[in-house]
């Protein structure tokens, strides 16, 4: 499947029927999903591994995950509703993912990769560190999605290091909100997103 072709699958899937603003439930971009799930593919951490997506909401990552070959996929949500979303985008698609009702914080299974979109934080501070804490818990590598700004890279970068991690930017690309909160003004907004491997590492690395 070429990289193109994944992102038109994944855009065409089904998004949150009732999004929750106190869980930022937006949905993950097609292209932006595609192109994260691709480059993790490239390093060899998705075709036969066992890959957990924390904080699943419809099953963007997830699913794209078992397209390109994952062995076994845990699809890791809080929110019942968007999970059956999710459950609904797998049928159509027809992949096999395991589906757990749970906060990210009960995940306690170890897998070979993590790929999460976090929430940013916009209504909650720091509601992306219970993600980055479990996913440094039960993997050596992780994939995730922050918003580019040098706040939050330094941030990356001093958590990461704490918790023996080496995070690297793989690319900055522009993930786009339509409107569906009573605070949004336009119809559609683009923000800037960096795309993150985030790698355990020997400690005469850190």
């Amino acid at each position: 499947m070429k990289k193109k072709h994944l992102a038109m699958l994944l855009s065409r899937l089904q998004g949150f029927e009732t999004p929750k603003l106190e869980l930022e439930q937006y949905r993950t971009p097609g292209n932006v999903a595609a192109e994260l799930l691709w480059m993790a593919a490239q390093w060899g951490d998705i075709e036969g591994k066992i890959v957990a997506d924390l904080g699943a909401g419809t099953g963007v990552l997830a699913i794209g995950a078992k397209l390109l070959g994952a062995e076994r996929v845990y699809a890791v949500e809080i929110d019942e509703a968007a999970l059956e979303v999710a459950r609904r985008n797998a049928e159509r698609t027809g992949v096999e993912l395991e589906f757990l009702h749970m906060d990210v914080s009960e995940f306690s299974k170890k897998v070979d990769t993590v790929l999460m979109n976090p929430p940013f934080g916009s209504q909650i501070k720091h509601a992306d560190r219970p993600f980055l804490v479990k996913a440094f818990e039960v993997a050596e590598v992780v994939y995730s999605i922050h918003l580019a700004k040098p706040e939050v890279r330094n941030f990356l970068k001093t958590f990461s290091k704490e918790h023996n991690f080496i995070p690297k930017v793989l690319s900055t690309v522009y993930f786009e909100i339509p409107a569906q909160f009573f605070f949004h003004r336009k119809r559609l907004e683009r923000i800037t997103t960096d795309l993150y491997r985030l790698e355990k590492a020997p400690s005469k690395d850190i």
